[in-house]
């Protein structure tokens, strides 16, 4: 059982993870319009943001009302009270005070928050836990496709979109957008648009050499049209990564001006790091808290950036597993089981806390240390896309996320 860094191994990428990057290398990808047979029907977008390094989730949304939240948590639990005060959500449950965002919208109907949630991995490997969160699948190394890519390749027949990709954002597309489908990339770009003359040798290049990266190259170019017109000038910028807060805002501004754009993509996967906390994880105030508030600021950029289609969009944020309930001696979490996931949205059916609390009492902890899930993710993803895209149960169970048939969709998140 693995319990620290060094686990943190590095897949080699395939070479179709390396073709739908080749998008992200002059910045822009797309998928064309997700067209509707019937007049008036939603038009939904989804985007899925994957929190590596395992968010604290009782830190994140700290359970004020169980008695043994407090004695668990020395040196960073949250309080009710106090200038640095949690923010309230159903009188038990109360929100992180850097997550005034997700606040707002939860008391307007616009986000709900999943408690105790796993997917069914039970170690503690961050590279087995996100290949198990981003696969689908029951257990680590069993597919090198992702179920978002599977989703597509089983639209309903007629639906556009499964016939023109699915958008992952960073250099390499993450797992979860990884199949048969086709993969498009996007990056905030970091160096210097590249030139006519340099393009116009590699498609040259590529026209001779590899048609996968002709199509790609091509692909890209057309959508940098795209995102001219949405008023994204593609010049380099500094600042932070994807653990920073302005990293976070820069990748939700682009995926948001691109998912939101009415030629642009309807389902997107990005990732957002830094999660790991072993040490001074920090309570109100620290490394957590800051974390937080870039991902709080995210959400709200979503909200801006896809005001148009708001109403028909669901952001869901998920992480590999949680920490341990009780605070290490560096004042940090190590790797847990149970955590957190958050539902945004004008499409969620939100202002609610869905959660069979499992107690924090030590006979109620996982293996006596961690949050003991009773929520598998799987039903929650099931029951969003279901809703959103018109997916069966039983195309959910047998081809998105296979060998699942025991976990139902969860009914009733999407309004």
């Amino acid at each position: 059982m693995l319990d620290d860094d060094d686990d943190c191994e590095r897949m080699t990428p395939s070479r179709r993870a390396v073709l739908g990057a080749a998008g992200a290398l002059f910045a822009w990808s797309f998928v064309p319009k997700f067209a509707y047979a019937a007049a008036g029907a939603r038009d939904p977008r989804f985007l899925l943001v994957v929190l590596r390094g395992a968010l604290d989730g009782l830190s994140a949304v700290p359970p004020l009302g169980d008695p043994d939240y407090a004695g668990l948590r020395e040196g960073i639990a949250l309080t009710k009270d106090g200038p640095d005060a949690a923010l309230p959500l159903d009188g038990f449950f109360y929100l992180h005070p850097a997550m005034p965002n997700l606040a707002r919208l939860y008391a307007t109907g616009q986000a709900s928050v999943v408690h105790a949630a796993a997917t069914g991995y039970r170690e503690r490997s961050h590279f087995d836990g996100q290949d198990v969160l981003e696969s689908g699948q029951g257990g680590p190394g069993q597919t090198d496709s992702g179920w978002l890519n599977r989703l597509l390749a089983h639209l309903p027949a007629g639906e556009n979109i499964s016939r023109k990709g699915v958008l992952g954002v960073g250099v390499v597309p993450p797992l979860v957008v990884r199949g048969e489908a086709p993969v498009l990339g996007w990056a905030p770009p970091r160096m210097a648009r590249a030139g006519s003359d340099l393009i116009q040798r590699l498609e040259d290049l590529y026209g001779q050499r590899d048609p996968g990266l002709a199509r790609a190259l091509a692909q890209a170019k057309l959508t940098e049209e795209i995102a001219r017109r949405q008023g994204m000038s593609g010049e380099a910028r500094g600042g932070g990564g994807p653990d920073s807060t302005d990293g976070m805002k820069r990748i939700a501004e682009g995926a948001a001006a691109l998912v939101g754009a009415d030629d642009g993509p309807r389902i997107a996967a990005l990732a957002f790091e830094g999660w790991d906390t072993h040490a001074n994880e920090g309570g109100a105030k620290g490394r957590l808290a800051q974390l937080l508030g870039g991902l709080d600021g995210a959400l709200a950029t979503f909200e801006q950036g896809l005001k148009p289609v708001w109403t028909d969009t669901v952001v869901m944020v998920v992480t590999e597993f949680g920490r341990t309930a009780r605070v290490n001696g560096t004042v940090g979490t190590d790797h847990g089981t149970g955590t957190v996931a958050f539902l945004v949205g004008g499409a969620v059916k939100g202002g609610r806390m869905i959660v069979d609390w499992p107690g924090l009492k030590l006979e109620q902890l996982h293996e006596k240390r961690d949050l003991k899930p009773t929520t598998d993710i799987r039903s929650v993803a099931k029951g969003v896309v279901a809703d959103l895209f018109g997916i069966s149960g039983p195309v959910l169970a047998e081809k998105v996320f296979p060998g699942s048939g025991g976990i139902g969709p969860m009914a009733g998140l999407v309004g």
